[in-house]
């Protein structure tokens, strides 16, 4: 079933990002259940109507944020996957992924964060084909030399988990979110083992 109401014009795709944006912001502010889609009409100016043209429901906003971002990691995993595999590989995955990161912004993780069950019943259960934790355990794969040891291996995992992690760790700092995010990404970065 679309998440689209029928007829949704072509060309649609600006306004359906700024809907996801604003609700985004809305739900990461007040909560998703707080949140009505006339709130979200409101914000955007424009009336429920058009807001319905676009999007059926708030489960479908979330759907689509969801589906973009797991969009990107499939992307990365299909690169990746594509490449000679050794440190230089480990190093530009962990930039490719604290870029998907960025680019998602800390409202993302917060609002994934605080509706763990939400989001789980949205997009099924774990390790379901094509879900995100599938692609995420790929790229826990690719990124794992063969032989690694137990440590090494968590240290890989830590490092692509710690940028997922950082819009909840970084709730109550006094910075900007540019700075966070790039401060994740080194921190990242450091944690890969010696001559990862």
């Amino acid at each position: 079933m679309s998440d689209t109401a029928p007829g949704a014009p072509a060309g649609a795709g600006g306004t359906r990002e700024k809907i996801q944006s604003v609700a985004l912001r809305l739900f990461a502010d007040q909560g998703y259940e707080s949140t009505s889609m006339r709130q979200i009409s409101e914000q955007l100016g424009i009336t429920k109507a058009a807001l319905y043209y676009h999007f059926t429901s708030k489960e479908a906003i979330v759907r689509a944020l969801i589906e973009t971002m797991l969009a990107q990691v499939t992307h990365l995993v299909e690169w990746a996957r594509a490449q000679e595999p050794g440190p230089d590989l480990r190093r530009e995955v962990l930039a490719r992924w604290s870029a998907i990161m960025h680019d998602q912004g800390l409202r993302m993780f917060r609002f994934l964060g605080a509706n763990y069950r939400l989001v789980r019943d949205i997009r099924g259960e774990p390790g379901q084909p094509g879900g995100m934790a599938a692609v995420v355990s790929e790229l826990f794969s690719i990124l794992t030399p063969p032989g690694a040891s137990v440590e090494d291996k968590l240290r890989v995992r830590f490092a692509l988990l710690i940028i997922n992690m950082t819009g909840m760790a970084a709730r109550d700092l006094d910075a900007g979110e540019d700075d966070i995010l790039d401060a994740a990404a080194r921190i990242s970065a450091g944690l890969l083992p010696p001559g990862f």
